[in-house]
């Protein structure tokens, strides 16, 4: 079991900026991927950008309110990964979800991730 703590979530202004962080615990050692998720009220959970530990890789989703060029995916150890969010819009108002997998396919498929953290809630106000 891999366990994830979300921190780092809050109000904000529109064009502002926070960092996510999450820490996991347990058998981090067998994991392949952790990365982000969010899940705005009434909507489905949307991929944000996941990291891949062996290979160093990041990979961002391509919603049409594309995170990409904003917000950045870091890690630095196999047990806490960082979302760096910048120009900050209402839009990104969501529930904020850190996940990991012991192997993935489809990176955008929630379905494809083992474990889930509690979520921390990142408001942008206008």
């Amino acid at each position: 079991q891999v366990q994830l703590v979300e921190s780092g979530g809050g109000l904000v202004q529109t064009g502002g900026s926070l960092r996510l962080s999450c820490a996991a615990s347990g058998r981090t050692f067998t994991t392949y991927a952790m990365g982000w998720f969010r899940q705005a009220l009434g909507k489905e959970r949307e991929f944000v950008a996941v990291t891949i530990w062996n290979r160093g890789n990041s990979y961002y989703g391509r919603s049409a309110d594309s995170v990409k060029g904003r917000f950045t995916i870091s890690r630095n150890n196999q047990t806490m990964i960082f979302l760096q969010m910048n120009s900050l819009k209402p839009e990104d108002t969501a529930v904020y979800f850190c996940v990991a997998t012991q192997k993935v396919s489809a990176f955008g498929n929630p379905d494809q991730y083992d474990y889930w953290g509690q979520g921390t809630q990142v408001t942008v106000s206008t």
